[in-house]
C-alpha cells in the first residue's frame, strides 16, 4: 500500500484491530460510510463530511474528519482509493496534521456466521519528520489503538442496536 521494497519505496507496518457484529455485512458498510450518522458511533470525530457536494461515499470522494477537542481538533482530508460494497473501502489522507507524512486506512467487512459480521479496521502511517519517528510512531500508535477500539465498539453498539 505505501510502497514496493523492492523498487526502493518506503514500506510502513499495518495495523490491524477487528470487532465481530452482530448484523449484516451490507448494514454495517452502510452505517460506516453514511456520513449523516457517522457521529452516531464514531466516538473519535466531532465533525464528519463529505467534500466538494457529494452526498454518498465512493471511490474518488474526499472527505473531511476532525478530531475531538480532547484530541486536539486535528483535521485530516481524505479521499477514497477503493470502495466496494459491502465488502471493503479505503481511504489515503490528502492533507492532514503535520506529523504524518502518509496515513492510510481499510475497512473489511466478513460474514463470520449468518447475521455475524467481523469488521476489520487496517491501517498505515508514517510520521514526520523521519528522525523523530522512533519517538513518534509508538506514541501515535497508542494513541490510535486505543481510539480505534473505541470506535469499533462505538459501532458495535449501533449497529447492534437496531437503528440501522
Amino acid at each position: 500500500m505505501v510502497g514496493d521494497a523492492s523498487r526502493g519505496e518506503i514500506t510502513v507496518p499495518a495495523h490491524e484491530k477487528s470487532i465481530e457484529i452482530r448484523r449484516d455485512a451490507q448494514a454495517i458498510f452502510d452505517l460506516i460510510h453514511d456520513y449523516d450518522r457517522r457521529l452516531e458511533w464514531d466516538t473519535f470525530l466531532k465533525k464528519a463530511c463529505l467534500l466538494n457536494g457529494s452526498t454518498k461515499a465512493g471511490r474518488g470522494v474526499r472527505t473531511l474528519c476532525v478530531a475531538r477537542n480532547m484530541m486536539g481538533g486535528l483535521a485530516m482530508e481524505a479521499v477514497y482509493v477503493t470502495f466496494n460494497p459491502p465488502r471493503v473501502a479505503a481511504f489515503a489522507m490528502t492533507r492532514g496534521p503535520v506529523f504524518f507524512k502518509f496515513f492510510a486506512a481499510t475497512l473489511i467487512q466478513k460474514a463470520v456466521a449468518p447475521g455475524v459480521t467481523q469488521v476489520v479496521y487496517r491501517y498505515k502511517f508514517q510520521t514526520r519528520p523521519g528522525w523523530l519517528s522512533f519517538l513518534l510512531d509508538p506514541l501515535i500508535e497508542a494513541v490510535f489503538s486505543r481510539e480505534v477500539r473505541s470506535r469499533l465498539w462505538g459501532l458495535k453498539q449501533v449497529a447492534e442496536s437496531g437503528t440501522v
